[in-house]
């Protein structure tokens, strides 16, 4: 009984071994000895010729001259074909095992050559058996890899029907095969070099376990083709490799390499647009075993308008957020390389970046609303100290990385930075379902829990930055203008809970050096250091709370901020550092990685060493959108694969020094997203100024209505007519606006206040081109018509005389 019970169990192991066997059978993947290949032969006879290496120099030379393909060698072949020789090198598994090769359907190599060879110039090949038994036919390689391109590798995939089917075959054990070959091909008297790598054969049904990539998607834009793949095709694996074809899938080469984890890349073409590329993935882990190849996807690369970019820059910056998120917590990491470190206010900027990208269609509202509870749920659990977040902590448990010594406790900026993201969503999940009612009775909580009082410290008239219960307030900064704080005293004054009062307004954040009056290259600044700053002073306040409309005591926000932006970009032009590369495209300063780590550049000479940071004029396209697309559109076309990634613009960059970085950062993305976002739609600013604890603090602070700011921006639209003007009883109006594009007809005061919603007449015809609007019973004066659509607002001064006039 035993004995047969080991026959059935050595019948099961050799079984299983076989079939697992029959998947992948590796012929060659790396050579143990550093100049030749062990396992195999290569035998020539004159007039051709063969290199040839080992002690009896019957073997293949290895090398790795340029990067393998696979391990750390590849074989050499190098030969002259001549009519009336014939030459050959083959390779076999190590230890000269035979191979059944019946289950597999797939013979595949991957080829190299530094100049490049024509499909008729390389040789062909072949399988051999054991000594005696018979070998099969030799094929052409050049039928199935084409021409093979210089200096990159390209993998060749030979069907073994082409073997098993051919009559001449007919005597070839496949169960017992010893050899992959390479043989002459057409004498054609020229020397060729051809690298070899990865030589095995598959079934491409099942290989090693590894399942093929799916959902790849191309998309073209002006000059690279974008693809992206489901992410769990990414999470199984070491590298997912990106394969290329330039011939509409004639012959496929490999393009790149991805590390584990990430879906999507981005591969720039240096062609006019119009170029079409196909291309599929296939997945590989350490061991050396590939999948099946993914279904194939293709675009092209073409012209695109200014909403291309900005979609294109969204998308991308989207990702950041979404396909970068901590998979624990769903916050943002500090940057790309921060593992598990993710940041409060980097966060906040990020959950409106979510809402951008569900306005824009790149999620589900479902499922952005799932990310957004994963958030809220984390940062309930998460370490507070009276109620403010720590500037840092760990994605997975949520407690405090500290960001200096003593600051491991609360942090009331990125706390304000999370509640302005949050209260955005708060009104945009705005649904009656049990899922949405949840996550704004859970923001609610949160912000109602943040004690703004406490960051008095001890009842002064100014908030204090950090709390630590180790430490108590030893850091000892107050929050005080003009910089990127403001948004704090906006809401401190606002919170149903522990608020502040709204003095705090004038005594803290306006009672440091707030005022300036001076105007840097011609544009005013009533508020803000010396040339206004570094830019990121005019975003993180302001991608919630709306700047346009109003004023307080001391000047018009949108105004001012727009200044800032138009000084930093006159003095780039006026370049006093005479720093590489600065002109009226290439501009923007602000907080950033540098050449020498990380620095705030601003537009004065001292703060100035020949950064520029993209996130810098994108983020300020509401106030300055012709200059911010112009900049965008310089970055990408002139500096392209050195400043672009797969999750948008790189950080920072430094021609004068030729350093471009290749990092990410939670506060310089955030921006990007959520302010082209405001300017195209006014989707944050409309959302957060909605809360119904916002406008009640900005009256008690004092803001009052201002038409002096009004859209974000002017249309371009031909052909616009408001007539007559002055106006008694209706104003016609006509303009050649996009079809399906007018969301609203508003006339507005002097104070900026809407005194007529044209609704009614909207729902009847929104396609209509010219209105008849009726104005009667208004006091005379000077009002503002303004018609607003997705992309574009006009706005125009009409005076009405009072009716009966």
């Amino acid at each position: 009984m035993k004995f047969k019970i080991n026959q059935i169990l050595t019948f099961f192991l050799c079984s299983l071994s076989f079939a697992l066997q029959a998947q992948v059978i590796t012929f060659f993947a790396d050579s143990p000895q550093s100049s030749y290949y062990d396992a195999g032969s290569a035998v020539s006879t004159a007039p051709s010729g063969l290199e040839k290496a080992g002690p009896n120099m019957d073997k293949i030379p290895v090398e790795a001259s340029v990067q393998p393909y696979e391990g750390s060698n590849f074989l050499r072949v190098s030969w002259t074909s001549a009519t009336g020789g014939s030459w050959a090198a083959s390779v076999s598994a190590p230890a000269l095992a035979l191979q059944n090769i019946s289950a597999t359907d797939v013979l595949t190599f991957a080829v190299y050559s530094k100049t490049g060879l024509g499909k008729d110039s390389l040789p062909s090949i072949f399988f051999g058996g054991a000594p005696g038994a018979a070998s099969t036919g030799k094929y052409a390689i050049g039928a199935y890899a084409g021409a093979i391109p210089a200096g990159i590798w390209t993998q060749v995939f030979v069907p073994l029907s082409v073997f098993f089917n051919d009559p001449l075959n007919k005597n070839v054990d496949f169960t017992h095969v010893l050899t992959v070959g390479f043989i002459q091909g057409i004498a054609d008297g020229v020397s060729h070099t051809l690298f070899i790598d990865d030589v095995k054969t598959y079934n491409s049904t099942n290989i090693a376990g590894l399942a093929k990539p799916t959902g790849l998607v191309a998309t073209g834009y002006e000059k690279h083709i974008d693809l992206a793949w489901d992410p769990a095709s990414a999470a199984q694996t070491n590298t997912t490799q990106i394969w290329r074809s330039n011939d509409q899938g004639a012959n496929y080469s490999l393009t790149a390499n991805v590390a584990t984890g990430i879906n999507f890349y981005e591969d720039f073409i240096s062609t006019d647009s119009g170029k079409t590329l196909r291309y599929k993935i296939l997945a590989a882990s350490g061991d050396g075993s590939k999948s099946a190849f993914s279904d194939t996807a293709s675009a092209s690369t073409k012209p695109m308008s200014d909403l291309d970019f900005l979609d294109m820059t969204q998308r991308a910056t989207f990702r950041y957020f979404w396909d970068f998120g901590h998979p624990v917590s769903g916050m943002a990491r500090e940057r790309n390389t921060s593992g598990d470190v993710v940041t409060t206010g980097g966060s906040g900027f990020g959950v409106m970046g979510l809402l951008a990208g569900i306005q824009r269609g790149y999620v589900s509202r479902s499922d952005g609303l799932n990310r957004l509870m994963k958030i809220v749920t984390f940062l309930g659990n998460a370490d507070r100290f009276k109620g403010a977040w720590p500037h840092w902590m760990d994605g997975r448990t949520g407690k405090v990385i500290p960001f200096s010594d003593k600051d491991n406790g609360g942090d009331l900026v990125e706390t304000a930075f999370m509640i302005q993201g949050l209260l955005t969503a708060r009104q945009f999940f705005n649904g009656a379902s049990s899922d949405e009612t949840t996550l704004r009775q859970k923001i609610t909580q949160l912000w109602e829990d943040v004690d703004w009082n406490w960051y008095r410290q001890n009842g002064q008239n100014v908030l204090y930055w950090h709390w630590s219960p180790n430490y108590n307030f030893a850091i000892n900064l107050p929050i005080r203008g003009w910089n990127e704080t403001m948004i704090v005293y906006i809401l401190a004054i606002a919170s149903p809970t522990h608020g502040v009062p709204a003095s705090l307004y004038t005594t803290g954040w306006a009672g440091g050096a707030y005022l300036n009056g001076n105007s840097p290259y011609g544009y005013k600044l009533d508020v803000g250091p010396n040339n206004g700053g570094p830019l990121f002073f005019a975003h993180y306040s302001f991608l919630g709370f709306d700047p346009r409309n109003k004023k307080d005591a001391y000047t018009n926000y949108f105004i001012r901020n727009k200044n800032h932006t138009l000084i930093t970009r006159a003095y780039c032009i006026q370049n006093p550092g005479n720093y590489k590369g600065y002109s009226d495209q290439n501009w923007g300063l602000t907080a950033s990685d540098d050449p020498g780590g990380y620095r705030t550049h601003s537009p004065v000479i001292q703060d100035d060493n020949g950064t520029i940071t993209p996130t810098a004029a994108l983020s300020s396209t509401p106030y300055t959108p012709s200059e911010s697309i112009s900049a965008l559109k310089y970055f990408y076309r002139n500096l392209g694969v050195k400043v672009w990634g797969g999750m948008g613009f790189y950080d920072a960059f430094n021609q004068d020094r030729n350093w471009f970085a290749m990092s990410y950062l939670a506060i310089d993305q955030g921006p990007i997203i959520d302010m082209i976002e405001n300017y195209r739609t006014g989707l944050l600013w409309k959302n957060f100024m909605l809360n119904p604890e916002i406008q009640p603090a900005l009256d008690n602070i004092g803001f009052k209505p201002d038409s002096a700011a009004t859209a974000t921006v002017e249309t371009k639209t031909a052909n616009i007519k408001l007539y007559p003007n002055p106006a008694t009883n209706r104003i016609s109006f006509s303009a050649d606006f996009p079809e399906n594009d007018l969301s609203s007809l508003t006339l507005l005061n002097g104070q900026g206040q809407i005194i007529r919603n044209w609704k009614k007449e909207l729902m009847e015809d929104r396609n209509r081109k010219e209105w008849s609007l009726p104005v009667e019973g208004l006091p005379g004066g000077m009002y503002f018509f303004q018609a607003r659509g997705n992309q574009w607002v006009i706005t125009r001064k009409i005076v009405l005389f009072a009716s009966g006039f």
